[in-house]
């Protein structure tokens, strides 16, 4: 099988490859190329035996989504985005990344379907960002998609396309919207959402972290182990299950900023959670304020896909995976 990811060099991107790597097939099929592509090189998966290609590109450049799909890969992820605060502060730049490289990709894939059969999995990563307020206490997949964020509009008119692209039989396409993925390795990046991380993240570390908002902030969380078991899950599962609705709200944890905190006193203690600086910023404040805060992720579950249930649990994670178990700097 020969796997095409966009936007291999992204956090989810990287454990992705890895874990793909790691096994070495899909769905029982053995996996002997990896197309690894972002706008920085990504790295080659260690150990991998197999072809590794890594291009540094960018997929709404024209030309680059017809070149990729050339290849005829049989599994795309399109992980390819430019977070919420980004796309909100240059709307331009959002619309150009998490839009039009989507629309090329499907395009792409339907010309190349043209010239001889091709009908490749494409697994795209949608948001919760695609529904905007007034909410249900619980939002279901049936809730209207109203989003009040430039990034929530771009990600909902690509699961609209990739509806029809699939609807027409060009593409067999499933969209996930992630939760907010916490806690996330590495530096902070422009996400609004960045600091559900940043107050976990840091502390765990021995490092001081900025808390933008109130304690009693709600808001709907997933760990990075938990996604990529969501994107695997989307490339192997019978999507005829999904009928026309080719999006889905993955399942995921609903807490508040305070049951973060708390969370990381029981995990960590009180040292970790006195390195938590409270310093109020209206603008994250705002954007947060118009996102969801709570799932009924039923259909998800039905169909398979699982999440951690606690917050402790999502802790517990990263110190395995990020910090060799380990606790503090």
């Amino acid at each position: 099988m020969h796997i095409l990811v966009i936007g291999a060099a992204g956090m989810v991107g990287r454990k992705l490859v890895q874990s793909l790597a790691r096994d070495g097939e899909v769905g029982g099929r053995p996996i002997e190329r990896f197309t690894l592509v972002d706008v920085v090189a990504a790295e080659a998966p260690a150990g991998f035996g197999g072809a590794v290609e890594i291009s540094a590109v960018d997929v709404s450049s024209p030309g680059v989504a017809a070149g990729l799909v050339a290849q005829r890969p049989e599994l795309i992820f399109h992980l390819a985005a430019i977070v919420s605060g980004e796309a909100e502060a240059d709307f331009e730049k959002g619309y150009r990344i998490n839009l039009d490289g989507t629309r090329l990709l499907l395009e792409a894939i339907r010309l190349e379907g043209l010239k001889s059969p091709y009908k490749p999995r494409l697994v795209f990563t949608s948001s919760i960002a695609v529904f905007g307020a007034p909410f249900p206490e619980a939002i279901g997949d049936e809730f209207f998609s109203t989003p009040l964020t430039s990034y929530g509009t771009q990600k909902a008119i690509g699961e609209l396309l990739l509806n029809d692209y699939s609807r027409k039989g060009f593409v067999d396409g499933i969209g996930i919207r992630l939760p907010t993925i916490v806690v996330r390795p590495g530096k902070p990046n422009a996400a609004a959402s960045g600091f559900f991380s940043n107050i976990l993240r840091e502390p765990l570390a021995g490092q001081e972290a900025v808390l933008p908002v109130s304690r009693d902030v709600r808001h709907w969380f997933a760990s990075p182990r938990a996604a990529v078991g969501f994107l695997r899950h989307a490339a192997t599962m019978d999507t005829s299950l999904l009928g026309w609705r080719r999006s889905l709200s993955a399942p995921g944890l609903s807490a508040t900023v305070g049951e973060e905190i708390e969370a990381l006193r029981r995990v960590a203690g009180e040292r970790a959670v006195a390195l938590i600086r409270e310093e109020p910023n209206e603008t994250i404040a705002g954007i947060v304020a118009g996102w969801p805060r709570n799932f009924d992720a039923r259909r998800a579950l039905s169909l398979g896909f699982v999440a951690e249930t606690s917050f402790d649990d999502i802790l517990r994670a990263h110190i395995e995976d990020e910090l060799d178990g380990r606790v503090g700097g």
